[in-house]
């Protein structure tokens, strides 16, 4: 078999609608359109959204409050100020915290924030830190670390 005999299956192909060449086409004149009206005319249709002069959905459609967040992220957050209780050096993960009682539910990641006061030196593995719980951390001679979610 060469290249040039290769062809598609049987009715696979269907030939292109030519239309306007007159009535034995069978999409003469008015090419499939219709009489009249707006959608026969040339040119393109309406817009995307139109629907003819009523308020369009995208714009019916409330677009501040009470609209849910699509793939919202959940944490299990902790505040900095939680943390002062803890040993010197101690090394600070989401199951080390569950073991401790401090953290009582797993609700995803863990997330430091930065409410409250540090003074303790601490190594803390978390998925997210906000900005002032990393200074925290920092000035109290601790360090942080970002973990893969």
């Amino acid at each position: 078999m060469r290249l040039h005999e290769a062809a598609g299956k049987q009715g696979s192909h269907k030939r292109r609608r030519r239309v306007g060449r007159g009535i034995a086409a069978g999409q003469g004149a008015s090419c499939g359109f219709g009489m009249r009206g707006q959608k026969s005319r040339s040119g393109t249709g309406t817009k995307p959204g139109f629907e003819g002069g009523q308020m369009p959905l995208y714009r019916r459609v409330p677009k501040l409050k009470h609209f849910p967040i699509i793939n919202q992220k959940h944490y299990t957050i902790v505040n900095v100020g939680k943390l002062a209780s803890l040993a010197t050096n101690t090394e600070v993960t989401l199951a080390s915290l569950q073991e401790l009682g401090i953290v009582t539910s797993n609700d995803g990641p863990l997330k430091i924030l930065g409410s409250g006061e540090l003074n303790v030196s601490l190594q803390i593995k978390a998925s997210a830190f906000t900005e002032s719980a990393k200074q925290k951390i920092e000035a109290a001679g601790g360090s942080w670390e970002a973990m893969d979610r």
